[in-house]
């Protein structure tokens, strides 16, 4: 009985809901409302518009910058970084591995045991750890003494059946989430710190030579194998599962892109040629700006309230979630004219239109990237 009065006040509650929403929508519509709305959503789908036409117009100028970046360092607004990585993982691993995360006020640390083609990853285990705030302006050594104390007393919480082989020194990959030169596999130089940190001491400076003192400071034995970037691990990720992953692009607080070029496609190579014939490259394509790309009132006063004003208005200012993170920092004006665009949306119960809008946008950009990588 108890399911059925339970079933039935469901049922009712939803017919009034139903009810409430039909004669809302009904007095939007005599009030003129809704056809505010739809005016709203009209407007700003034209100025957000990605029609075919101007997704290729898009790819096309990226394309350009592409090879630009390639050719020479500093000939274009994409960095387009040799990240000296010329293999990718083929599922065949084995053995126990370490990785060190470090990309913003957090780092993680991870121990993985593979198994190779039949069990592919055995175990794996991880740590977060947060950096307190006073050594993200204090001094190298500072900091990455606490990570490498950090990273031993992970290692030495190493469980049964996740130890090296006799001989063998534990391996680490670094993913260093912040502006690096690369100048080896195993070796990039800071070229500024980001994401809150400013350390002066670090830049210029090796950071897997920095993290390699502290280590060697506390007696804990291990190698750094390989120095990538977040966008690059998961390239390798996805091609550890998938053996023609070619591409990775990160779209999250930040954005980039990671793929696998031809190495002899890239002139501002000097090296000898790898054996695989191949090389990832780091686009760093945040910074790709276009006259293509359409701009909003909300993107120019975006800009306006950045650290560089005029020069913020990129692929990762119009792309990346970090933008929802500037509103708090706004002056009232922008925070009035911002208020009134969402009273007019939300206000006049529109949610659905809205989420279609949201998706529509979303799998134009998802269009824009499969063009631009099918080009090259």
């Amino acid at each position: 009985m108890g399911k059925v009065a339970v079933g039935a006040a469901v049922v009712c509650a939803a017919a009034v809901c139903a009810a409430a929403a039909l004669v809302v929508r009904h007095r939007m519509k005599s009030s003129g409302r809704w056809a505010r709305a739809v005016a709203i959503l009209k407007e700003l789908e034209e100025k957000c518009g990605t029609p075919n036409s101007k997704l290729k117009q898009v790819a096309d100028a990226m394309t350009v910058e592409m090879h630009a970046g390639l050719a020479s360092e500093g000939g274009s607004k994409l960095k387009m970084i040799i990240s000296y990585v010329d293999n990718l993982p083929t599922g065949e691993e084995k053995g126990l591995f370490y990785a060190l995360d470090l990309g913003g006020t957090n780092f993680r640390v991870l121990r993985v045991l593979l198994g190779g083609k039949e069990s592919r990853v055995v175990k794996q285990e991880f740590e977060e750890v947060s950096i307190p705030p006073h050594l993200m302006t204090g001094s190298s050594d500072a900091l990455f003494d606490y990570i490498a104390a950090a990273l031993a007393k992970f290692v030495a919480a190493e469980g049964e059946g996740l130890h090296v082989s006799p001989g063998r020194q534990r391996e680490l990959g670094f993913t260093f989430s912040f502006p690096v030169r690369q100048t080896s596999i195993s070796s990039g130089t800071l070229i500024k710190w980001t994401k809150g940190f400013s350390i002066d001491d670090t830049v210029g400076q090796d950071v897997v030579g920095e993290l390699s003192k502290a280590m060697e400071r506390i007696g804990l034995d291990m190698r750094v194998a390989a120095l990538v970037n977040d966008t690059i691990g998961t390239l390798a990720g996805g091609r550890y599962n998938y053996p023609d992953v070619v591409a990775a692009v990160i779209l999250g607080t930040g954005t980039n892109a990671a793929y696998v070029e031809r190495a002899h496609a890239i002139p501002k190579w000097h090296g000898l040629l790898p054996k695989s014939g191949e090389m990832v490259i780091n686009m760093e394509w945040g910074n790709f700006r276009s006259s293509h790309l359409p701009l909003t009132e909300y993107d120019l006063a975006l800009d306006a309230e950045s650290l560089n004003p005029g020069e913020q208005v990129t692929f990762f200012h119009q792309v990346a979630s970090f933008n929802l993170l500037i509103f708090h920092k706004l002056d009232v004006t922008l925070l009035t004219t911002v208020s009134r665009f969402l009273k007019k949306l939300f206000l006049v119960c529109i949610w659905e239109r809205l989420y279609e809008e949201f998706c529509a946008r979303w799998l134009k950009k998802l269009h824009f990237l499969v063009m631009l990588f099918h080009q090259n």
